[in-house]
């Protein structure tokens, strides 16, 4: 059954075979004015028929254009386009000496000649075979800079196949070299100064990059990454969820036939990886298979003095902490896609990520009244942070025509988070004294069903509208325990144990309108509303109050095309931010009684407004793009510490709606290709971030706090392709002090320096890489106060790295059309955990 579509893609092979016919006439001698094509050219009764073949394939070329000459004069006298098997006829042929010209995107041209037509008598060509016209690239000068970054109306594209010396690391080693982001050494990703930004997997989310973002990516191998896009103005199709923005991570796929298997690999002082993947496609349906797993090590010592005060009494904690980490980090997947027809495709997913981070650390606590040691305790502190993610998608997509289409999709995601630890209390002789043990095992699911269509109206407009629902429950139970230097563990009658049951369901839908103008302006604009109702109680402590609340989110996104290589952007959009699993989980991290952390389950969204401008060109080898924004939040979730009234010298950190956040700044990236095979880029931001809120006073009362200042920071890579397939590419990173609202966070650096060496025959490389050599690592301090406490303290982490990459590809694969894209469900509406500060 022919269906829209078809027509379609006939009337555009037919477009293109005329505009064949129009170069080869203008290369050929003027005609007598007046003297029309089709007058100067004799008709018949016979037919020129054949097949159009893909050779590796050995299946019909849809819609492949076939062109018939006069061998006489080389002219085009007559054409048609190939049916869904690659089936042709010309007809009505005169008597005479004919070629035929064949060719479609992606095969080599093929000519057939000496075509003798006798009158009344037809020819029958046959199957006639296309190979396909693969370049190797290393034929190819690149001129512009679309292979490095792509600026589409609402997001820049990072493409970031070519990286060397992230090879054997994760995502988070990859991000540090995208503009407008900025990756701590605890792989925390901020964008233009804001922590709060949503993660995306090829479109999708996950339960556990919810709970911590910085985990998350560990699981992501750098070189499965095909590309990084960062969206800083979402549209209402989005979900309204992330102040920061949104980054979607896009990993390498194919549509090619056949049997493929690729291996990574990396050896490192620091790290150890090993990843596995595998496709398989035969006619319309396709699996793949991939696994990849991470170990790594490190090390670190640490000092932090805190001065608490008490009337006119002052209390100093002096400590000092060695720490060895140790984690293993897993992703595991299955996909299954299939083509119904020419206009359908299903498709379905599953995928396990696995987490298993150990920390071992040896803390000496010393503390002083009024500079009068008063006691010392030591405590070997075993901390275990365990998840296990499952995903389990089905996706299905209907196109009508072109940027016609109506989609479903559904999600269904499961968490498990194990965050314990384990203390043993010593005395000064180092013999145990007694034992603390926390228990902390939480669960977050999610159930999405979510269904979107789009349409265009003429030649330039484009309308989508939407629906999605999310129900989400998030289950905390956490108990402590306590034992004597020996015997068994019991419920510790003084430390605090419960459980958190937490329901949140969020209807939300959203229409948005596209418009390009003849002069080159492109509007996007929209709207989306969001319904979130949320039940949360403390087990046998009672109901937690959170009152449902609704959201309306506009968006507008304009790009100005100034000339064939320079666009403005201008953006306005307001995102909404719930609470993530680590601000919300009242469980009280006792590891350290001098430093205490807990989550509050009563928190609200905060409301973001951004406003953002934006000009990227090309000026002959050189890519430039300068952006600036301002962003404003009310109702923030800011991280706040305060005194213990109960325990003398202690602070205890959490979570409060409790201020508003100001920033505004610029960030300038440029790309220069110094020769075809070598380039520099690099990036500098500037950002200046206002905040205030509450703290506590001496008397316990509330009281006013504010805190601002710049932050700076940059990055600078070099690449090199040298003779024989070597190449080398160095990295340099800094991001100058944090801004945060009771005091600042001294910057860091990295940097690295990478080689490699592809095989003869492409299918693999090896290469040597090595991060911070120059030192033992990286140090930074962080300052707070408030009129309760002075705290200042210091890290250094030893994290020179020197590594060495395998991969290697074995299999045959061959080109096939490109299958259609199936939608998938967006979840980008919490906070990501981990220690990110704002």
């Amino acid at each position: 059954m022919k269906t829209p579509i078809h027509s379609v893609v006939k009337i555009v092979a037919a477009i293109f075979i005329l505009s064949s016919f129009n170069h080869i006439q203008a290369q050929a001698p003027v005609q007598p004015a007046g003297t029309a094509i089709t007058e100067a050219t004799p008709k018949g009764n016979s037919k020129i028929s054949g097949i159009v073949l893909d050779s590796a394939a050995n299946k019909g070329v849809e819609f492949a254009s076939i062109a018939l000459f006069s061998v006489a004069d080389n002219k085009a006298i007559d054409g048609t386009t190939a049916d869904e098997a690659g089936k042709f006829s010309i007809t009505k042929v005169a008597p005479g000496s004919y070629k035929l010209l064949i060719s479609f995107i992606g095969f080599k041209d093929r000519t057939i000649s000496n075509i003798k037509i006798e009158k009344g008598k037809d020819i029958e060509l046959g199957n006639i075979q296309l190979a396909s016209s693969v370049q190797d690239l290393k034929e190819v000068t690149i001129t512009g800079e679309k292979s490095l970054i792509e600026e589409k109306v609402d997001r820049l594209v990072f493409n970031a196949e070519k990286d060397i010396t992230s090879k054997g690391g994760d995502a988070s080693d990859l991000l540090r070299k995208v503009p407008m982001l900025s990756v701590d050494l605890d792989g925390n990703v901020s964008l233009r100064g804001s922590s709060n930004i949503k993660v995306l997997i090829n479109n999708k989310p996950s339960t556990i990059i919810a709970a911590n973002v910085a985990d998350a990516l560990k699981q992501i191998p750098a070189d499965m990454i095909k590309s990084v896009e960062v969206i800083t103005s979402p549209s209402a199709k989005y979900d309204a969820e992330g102040s920061g923005g949104i980054i979607n991570i896009i990993t390498k796929k194919n549509n090619l036939q056949g049997l493929t298997l690729n291996i990574d690999s990396g050896v490192g002082n620091r790290g150890t990886n090993l990843g596995l993947n595998g496709s398989y496609r035969k006619g319309k349906m396709g699996f793949t298979l991939g696994g990849f797993g991470r170990a790594f090590y490190n090390k670190a010592t640490s000092v932090l003095d805190q001065t608490t005060f008490s009337g006119a009494n002052s209390y100093l904690t002096h400590q000092t902490s060695t720490a060895k980490d140790r984690g293993l980090f897993g992703q595991y997947s299955l996909g299954w896609d299939y083509d119904l027809g020419k206009n359908q495709a299903l498709s379905a997913g599953l995928r396990y990520g696995t987490r298993n981070f150990l920390q071992k650390q040896n803390l000496t606590i010393n503390q002083f009244e009024n500079d009068v040691l008063d006691g010392t305790s030591l405590r070997k502190v075993d901390r275990k942070d365990l998840s296990g993610t499952i995903d389990f998608n089905i996706d299905y997509i209907r196109t009508f025509k072109p940027q016609q289409e109506w989609s479903i999709s559904t999600l269904y995601s499961r968490t498990g988070l194990t965050n314990n630890f384990n203390t043993d209390l010593l005395n000064e002789s180092g013999a145990v004294s007694g034992k603390l043990k926390n228990e902390n095992t939480n669960y977050n699911s999610e159930f999405t069903l979510q269904t979107d269509y789009q349409t265009p109206i003429g030649k330039n407009q484009l309308v989508e509208f939407g629906a999605k629902g999310i129900f989400r429950a998030v289950n905390s139970d956490y108990k402590y325990f306590t034992a004597g230097e020996s015997g068994d563990f019991s419920l510790s009658p003084s430390n605090p144990s419960g459980t958190l049951n937490y329901n949140q369901n969020v209807a939300a839908g959203y229409v948005s309108y596209t418009l390009t103008t003849k002069n080159k302006y492109t509007f996007k604009a929209g709207t989306r509303y969001e319904y979130t109702s949320i039940t949360a109680d403390l087990g046998s402590a009672g109901k937690v109050s959170i009152p449902n609340y609704g959201n309306l989110v506009p968006s507008i996104n304009i790009s100005k095309s100034l000339s064939g290589s320079t666009t403005l952007k201008a953006a306005y959009n307001r995102r909404i931010q719930r609470p993530g699993i680590q601000q919300l989980n009242p469980n009280v991290n006792l590891a350290n009684p001098q430093n205490i952390s807990t989550g509050n389950p009563a928190l609200s969204p905060e409301l973001t407004d951004n406003f953002e401008l934006a000009l990227s060109t090309n000026v002959k080898k050189t890519y430039l793009n300068v952006s600036a924004f301002v962003r404003q939040t009310n109702n923030s979730i800011t991280q706040v510490r305060m005194a213990v009234d109960t325990l003398q010298g202690a602070i205890v950190t959490t979570y409060e709606n409790i201020g508003k956040q100001q920033a505004y700044g610029m960030n300038v990236f440029a790309n220069v290709y110094l020769t075809s095979k070598w380039t520099v880029n690099g990036s500098l931001d500037i950002l200046h971030s206002y905040l205030e809120g509450q703290t506590t006073s001496l008397e316990g009362t509330s009281v006013p706090v504010s805190n601002s200042g710049f932050n700076y920071g940059g990055r600078l890579m070099s690449q090199i392709a040298l003779q024989q397939g070597w190449g080398v590419q160095a990295f340099g990173f800094y991001r100058g002090k944090e801004i945060q609202l009771q005091g600042t966070r001294t910057g860091f650096y990295m940097y690295s320096l990478g080689f490699k060496k592809d095989f003869a025959n492409k299918k693999g490389s090896v290469g040597f890489a090595a991060e911070n050599f120059l030192t033992k690592g990286v140090k930074f301090t962080s300052d707070l106060n408030s009129p309760q406490f002075v705290q200042t303290g210091q890290t250094q982490l030893y994290n020179r790295n020197f590594k060495i990459t395998f991969n290697y590809s074995i299999g045959k694969m061959s080109f096939n059309a490109p299958k259609k894209k199936t939608k998938s469900v967006n979840n980008n509406d919490v906070i990501g955990g981990g220690d990110s500060q704002r």
